[in-house]
């Protein structure tokens, strides 16, 4: 197996800084993007801290049956599903520390969504906040991850409908972040992929901005070179507005 992957981030057509944070590790078969909040420059610290702790982590207990340790293995997961869950509490106990200790780190977080590849092209997927994967597979998309968001849950309780979360002034609030608290849920998906499929990872600054539809689309235009297909959908999203900052990763597990 061969994994090619591309990644790229801008910041946007209405904000002066990035804080977003990604990770393209295809030797460690790791991906991930972190998408950072909280005031003077918090958010890309938050970011910053959680990608290089999950990306130190995984170099350093690939396949290692102590890779969750100080936690227990859980049997029920994957050796991928273990390491990637214990290195996303753990880079939360890291900005839970930062955020102790230095005051204007106040009220810092931020969402990750991290993906591991497996040899036998099994995708492993974690994340906390509104962060995204998606699968593109046969011309068509699928989102593998569901929201941690206020608009996501007033949804599935049937309170708002899909295109009113779009609208609601609430639609950036996060259930769930890095930062906030010292125990935090992760939500964890694998996929099969098969040879054409693609992983979509990406932060929230694309998908408030295009549909599934114009993602799919702009994903597609440029075949099979990720790099351009990361610059199209960049594109489309401040094509659009750009209203927050933009970070995409493509992943592509050839056989």
């Amino acid at each position: 197996m061969k994994i090619v992957a591309a990644g790229m981030t801008d910041v946007g057509r209405k904000r002066d800084h990035n804080e977003d944070e990604f990770a393209v590790e295809p030797d460690d078969r790791l991906f991930a993007v972190a998408d950072g909040m909280g005031g003077h420059a918090a958010g890309e610290v938050a970011s910053r801290i959680a990608i290089q702790s999950i990306v130190e982590f995984v170099q350093s207990t690939h396949q290692n049956i102590d890779a969750t340790w100080p936690y227990e293995y859980d049997t029920n997961l994957s050796t991928d599903g273990n390491m990637l869950r214990t290195a996303i509490w753990l880079a939360n106990q890291k900005i839970c520390e930062a955020v102790r200790e230095t005051a204007e780190f106040k009220d810092m977080g931020t969402t990750v969504v991290g993906l591991l590849v497996s040899a036998d092209r099994k995708a492993t997927v974690a994340h906390v906040g509104d962060s995204r994967a998606y699968l593109l597979r046969d011309g068509k998309i699928r989102q593998i991850t569901s929201d941690h968001s206020w608009v996501n849950e007033q949804c599935k309780q049937g309170f708002l409908t899909p295109d009113d979360a779009i609208r609601h002034p609430f639609r950036n609030v996060v259930t769930r972040a890095l930062g906030s608290r010292r125990e935090v849920i992760v939500d964890l998906a694998e996929e099969a992929l098969q040879p054409d499929d693609r992983v979509l990872l990406c932060s929230d600054g694309l998908n408030s901005m295009l549909d599934d539809a114009a993602i799919l689309r702009a994903a597609g235009e440029a075949g099979t070179d990720l790099e351009q297909s990361c610059g199209d959908l960049i594109a489309a999203a401040n094509d659009r507005g750009g209203d927050d900052n933009i970070t995409v990763i493509l992943v592509h597990a050839t056989l």
